[in-house]
Parts: structure tokens; sequence; C-alpha cells
């Protein structure tokens, strides 16, 4: 009897017995010796009605699933047509409306209820799809991949300066797309299918749960065994890569689409040539040519985003840009920096720029650009937008959400694909706000002190905001700097100044300059020029190379960070890392101090608002004169007991046992 070798599997043809045992169960084949089972005895009891085309090969089938409710199942191949098919051991196969063709199905796989599975042989399976980001006329088109990361993307899309780089970087994903042409789809390994539709040219990965999906297409589902990937219920999607983690679900519909790490699409989303890094939750809105960036956050029916980049961003009810501008059609982006919110019914006119960390309420139709001006609210008031500088670094919204992202990052994958830095204050932001001083200065000076608003890039600034946003950005330069230098210092005794010199003296030569947020990496620019020179000339060829080296700059981060804020010391403080004295430091740890406890209480009565007697509009219905506190209290708790406000007073307690200890230190 013929027999061949596969993964290290012998496999036969089947026996005449065999054959007569299969044909009574209501088998059929166009060619019967072109069907093989495993050496050894096989079961032929776990087949039935089934139609075998083509050449298909059949694992074991004694196993059993553990499914719901208890139930317990025995493998088994029942009511399919199966057409150049491989079948891995104990899967259980039933019930396929049409028919199976030119799929690999791995071990332990469990499909029950679809109309089809099919590859065609001429399908990428969703990699190379080029993804229309930001400009939907074109010009900004990133190719997905299973693996692409958000940092890579960001060079894809927004380096188009370098069209070298570019089109290097866009031909290792071409490479990549090519060698999948002609291959066979894939089920991976104790991947689910139960419910579906059609699913044509999608490669399914390990422990993929696909249930009730109605149309999937031209697509990748990274699964794992750490971090399944669900498609669930009335899914449509259509040349689209799901990462590892992902949820798509309840009606989303997605085309041209990378949907990142734990991101979730999710109560009838809708998105198109968009791309959704990790952490990423959208429901019930729209989303078109945009670039998500981690943590983009959009909840709301109402609520549309369109031709911008985001990441770490809140969008409320309502919220709405629109890139339509005279009459060349959606040719225009914007760019909202990290940390950002906009509020219920706000509305941006693009192209626009929103610095980091800032809030925008209202709507804004003179294309306005706050980047130079972080922590920052935009806000209209009768078709007029105000800017007030800095306010957001005193805002408890802010601080929550800068402790809550790294505290709600669902990866399960350990490997993780984006490198994502959470820190609220770095060389990014607080070059920004060294700048913002200077601008504000100059805003001043030229207006003159008494001037009662300032004019900024069809903006107004009101002269008690300018000067409060100076003290914001100060308290918070003073905070970032001085807590720098203490951890360099570390638990070392510092017993002479040039000892205190050597330590501060960088280590690593990267980091100078202007800094730059890819797309949630902080990372010198020199450092991200330097890497794109290198994929622009060859010194990086593959993908896997970049990933390498994407992951090296983000290890470096505090290293790189230290060198950026020796370089500024001379600005900051009036002295360089060679003339600086220990008495030089005791006077930036005790500005520190004073900064840290004053931004604190700054919190403190920020907090306290949500506890005033107008927050408690709503509690007591029946009795509000009476029941209102005591309703309040049983609902929301004191203000004393409040985690977050105890975790600010602990927070100044322990900063001030840290400047003690550093001081003490000094000697």
């Amino acid at each position: 009897m013929t027999k061949h070798v596969s993964d290290g599997k012998v496999y036969r043809r089947l026996s005449e017995q065999e054959i007569n045992e299969l044909m009574a169960r209501g088998c059929v084949a166009v060619d019967w010796t072109r069907v093989e089972v495993p050496e050894g005895p096989f079961d032929t009891s776990r087949l039935s009605n089934v139609e075998f085309s083509g050449d298909v090969r059949i694992g074991r089938l004694d196993g059993t699933f553990q499914r719901p409710g208890g139930l317990t199942r025995n493998s088994l191949i029942s009511d399919v047509t199966l057409h150049n098919v491989t079948v891995g051991d104990d899967v259980f196969i039933r019930h396929v409306a049409n028919y199976i063709a030119n799929y690999d199905i791995a071990d332990g796989v469990y499909i029950d209820n679809i109309d089809s599975l099919v590859g065609t042989l001429d399908s990428t399976f969703g990699i190379g799809t080029e993804v229309s980001v930001l400009n939907e006329t074109g010009g900004r088109e990133v190719p997905v991949y299973e693996r692409m990361s958000a940092q890579t993307a960001y060079l894809i899309a927004m380096y188009r300066h370098h069209p070298e780089m570019v089109g290097r970087l866009v031909g290792m994903v071409k490479e990549h797309a090519d060698s999948l042409l002609g291959q066979r789809g894939r089920v991976g390994c104790n991947a689910e299918l139960t419910n579906c539709g059609t699913i044509t040219n999608v490669n399914i990965g390990d422990y993929a749960r696909i249930k009730g999906a109605t149309r999937l297409k031209d697509g990748s589902i990274a699964s794992s065994e750490s971090d399944p990937v669900t498609v669930g219920r009335d899914v449509i999607a259509e040349g689209f890569v799901f990462a590892s983690g992902s949820r798509v679900d309840d009606g989303a519909v997605v085309h041209h689409c990378f949907v990142g790490q734990a991101s979730v699409l999710s109560h009838l989303f809708s998105a198109h040539d968009s791309l959704f890094f990790a952490n990423c939750n959208c429901e019930n809105g729209e989303a078109a040519a945009i670039f998500g960036g981690p943590y983009t956050v959009t909840m709301h029916k109402s609520s549309l985003l369109i031709a911008g980049i985001f990441s770490f961003l809140n969008a409320g009810s309502g919220s709405n840009q629109s890139n339509h501008m005279y009459k060349l059609g959606p040719i225009h982006q914007g760019v909202v920096e990290r940390g950002s919110k906009t509020t219920s019914d706000s509305y941006i006119l693009w192209p626009a720029k929103i610095g980091a960390f800032s809030l925008v309420m209202g709507r804004h139709v003179n294309h306005p650009d706050t980047s130079k001006l972080p922590f920052s609210y935009l806000i209209e008031n009768r078709n007029e937008s105000f800017l007030v500088p800095g306010v957001n670094l005193r805002s408890v919204g802010t601080i929550r959400d800068a402790q809550k992202w790294p505290r709600r990052d669902k990866r399960k994958d350990a490997d993780q694909l984006d490198s994502i830095n959470f820190n609220l204050l770095s060389p990014y932001t607080v070059g920004k706000m060294m700048a913002g001083i200077k601008l504000l200065n100059d805003l001043e000076r030229t207006a003159g002190a008494t001037a009662e608003r300032f004019a900024f890039q069809a903006m107004t600034i009101d002269a008690r905001a300018l000067r409060r946003g100076r003290e914001y950005y100060g308290m918070a330069i003073d905070k970032f700097m001085g807590n720098s230098v203490i951890h360099r210092l570390g638990d070392r005794h510092v017993a002479s100044d040039g000892e205190l010199r050597a330590i501060l003296r960088p280590t690593n030569p990267a980091g100078k300059g202007k800094w730059v947020d890819i797309c949630g990496m902080f990372a010198p620019k020199s450092e991200v020029d330097r890497l794109a020179d290198d994929i622009a000339s060859g010194r990086i060829s593959t993908l896997s190379e970049l990933e390498n080296r994407w992951k090296q700059i983000h290890s470096e981060y505090y290293d790189m960070e230290w060198t950026w804020v020796a370089d500024h010391l001379k600005e900051w403080c009036g002295k360089s890392v060679d003339e600086i004295t220990r008495d030089d430091v005791r006077a930036i740890i005790t500005r520190w101090l004073d900064s840290v406890t004053a931004l604190n209480h700054m919190l403190l009565d920020d907090a306290r608002k949500e506890y005033s007697l107008q927050s408690r509009t709503g509690f007591g219905i029946d009795d509000p004169t009476g029941e209102a506190d005591n309703d309040f209290v049983s609902v929301r708790g004191q203000f004393e007991a409040d985690p977050f406000v105890k975790m600010v007073q602990d927070h100044i307690v322990t900063k001030t046992a840290l400047a003690q200890s550093a001081l003490a230190l000094l000697g």
C-alpha cells in the first residue's frame, strides 16, 4: 500500500474495506485513491455524508470536545464537501452548507454550521492590503501585515518626505505578501468556527474564535494560544488583519483595516481604510481613514473619526471632524496628539493640529494649531476659539488617564508589537512646554503687559490664562527635570562636586535635540531619522530587523531621556553638567518638591469639585433637602475616602520622603 510522509506523520490510502464502510455511511469520492488517512487502524464510523474531491488527507479522529453547558462531543467529519483539504487530528467538522476547499486545517479544530471555507489560491490573505489613512484620495497608503507595529505604520504614512525609505519599506511588505500567493488557507490548531457565513481567503490563527460572522474575505487572523482573537456575530470584514487578542464583534463592518493587539471594534461600529493599534476600543460610531494609535477610544453612536491621527484619545458623544475643504474633495487631514479629549458635540475643521493632552470643546472652524501649547483647553465661545494653556496639568482627569492606561493594557501576548511609553512628562512634552513658555512671553511682550487678550493663530488667549499657563508649564518642567536628576543620582552618596558631575554625565550619545512621538513611542528625532536612513540605504533590509530596531530604541528611552535633560540643564538651571554643584542640585530638589506639592494640591482642589453641593444635584430625588447628602455619601462616599484623593495625599508624603533622602545623599 502506498505511503506518504507529511509533517512527520505517515499517511496511506484507504483500503477497499474502508472505502466500502465509508460509502455505506453516505460518503462519496471523485477518486478514492486521492483520499489518505493515518497509518494504522482508522475509525470510519467517525465520518458520514462526506464528499471527497481532489487531494484530501484526514488525521486521527479519536478525540473529544467539551462544549459549554457540559456537553461532550466526539471528533467527527460529517455533512461536508472537502476539496483539496488537509485535516489534522481530532477535529470536529459538521454541517458545512457548501464546501471547504484549498485549506489546511490543524489539530483540534471545531467547525460547525458554516456556509463555506474557501481558498482561491490567488490571494495574499489581506497581507499587503493598502489602507488609505488620513487622505482618502491617496498619498499615505499603508500596506498592512501580521506583525505591523504602530511605529512602522507611522513611518510609512507620515514620512513621505523620505520617499526612498518609504519605497523600500513598502517593498519589504510587498515581498512578504507575494510569498503568500498560491498558498492554501490555514485554520490553526484549536480554532473554532461556528454558525458563520462565507469565509474566503482568510488565514485563521491558533485558538481563534469565529462565532456567527456573516462574511470574511481576504484577511489574516493572527490569533495565538496566549491571546486568542474573537470574531463575533454579524461581522463583515474584507481586506483586513486582526492581531492577537483583538475582538471584532456585534455587527461591526470592517473594510481595509488593521486591528491591533487587544483592540475592540464592536456594537455596529463601522470602519474603512483605518488602522487601530494596541488597546483601541471603538463602539457604535464610525471611522473613516483614521490612524488610530494605541488607546484610541470612541464609544458613542453619533461619533465620527475621520482623516485624523490619534492616540490615547477619548472622543465624546457627537465628536466630529471634516476633511472636506473648498472644492477639491477630502484631501485634508488632522493631527490630534496623544492624550487629548473631545467633548460631546465637538467639531474640528481639518486641517488642524491639537497639542498633546488637550481638551477640545465646541466647534472650531479656523484650523486651529495648538501643538506648541500642550495640556491646554480649546473652547468655543460665540464662534470664537479660546485657548487656555497648560490648564490640563492640574486636571484630575489628566492624571487619572495617565494612571489607567498602563492598567488597561489588555495585551496577553508576550510578543507585543507596539512599543508604548506611558509617561505623562517626557522630553517630547517638556520640550514643547519650554518652547511654550517662550511663545507666551513673546505674545505678552508683543501685545504689551497690559493687554487683556492675545491673538494666536486664529485663537484668543486671555491675559489671566496666559500667565497661569506659564506658571503651570514652569511647575511641570521643574517636576520632570528634578525627577530625572533624583533618579539619576539613585541611592549613591555624593561626596564632592566632581563625583556629582561624573554621575550626571550622560552615557548615551543619543537624545539631544527634538523628540517625537512615534505613535505611542517617544524617541529623539535624530534616532528616527537614522533608522529611516538605514532603511533607505539597505542596512535594514527585513521587517524583522526593523522590528528589533524599534525595540532597541524603546529600551534605551531612559538613557536617552537623561541625555536630553543633561543637555538642557544650562537652559533650565543656569549650569551645565560640567559646572553643576551639590548646592545647585539641592536647589533643584527643593524646586522639584515645591512643584510636585503645588500640583498635587491643585489636583485635590479639582477633585474636591466632584464633592461640592452643586455636584449633589440629582441625589435624594424624593427629598433633596433632607436626603441628598446621605444619598450622595452612600453612592459616592466621602472626599477623604476617595481612592484618588488618598493616592494624591500619599504621593505628597512619598515625594517629600524621597526629597529628604536625596538631600541626605548629597552630604
